[in-house]
């Protein structure tokens, strides 16, 4: 996922996102603690993508 399009989102569509990335992080958290996770670099992508997001939001809130 790209900043640039997330910054054709609105704020909804934004924290509809959010929600899902967040979701996607706490099952992989669960799989990595029973072991089922076998590409844990997954997880650091997601992290990534909340943090892209949360930037958007917090820019588009400021303007």
């Amino acid at each position: 996922m790209k900043a640039t399009e997330l910054r054709g989102k609105d704020q909804e569509a934004l924290q509809k996102e959010l929600n899902e990335l967040l979701k996607a992080q706490f099952g992989m958290r669960m799989q990595i603690a029973t072991q089922q996770l076998s590409n844990t670099s997954q997880l650091k992508k997601v992290r990534r993508d909340i943090a892209r997001v949360k930037t958007v939001m917090n820019s588009k809130e400021a303007k």
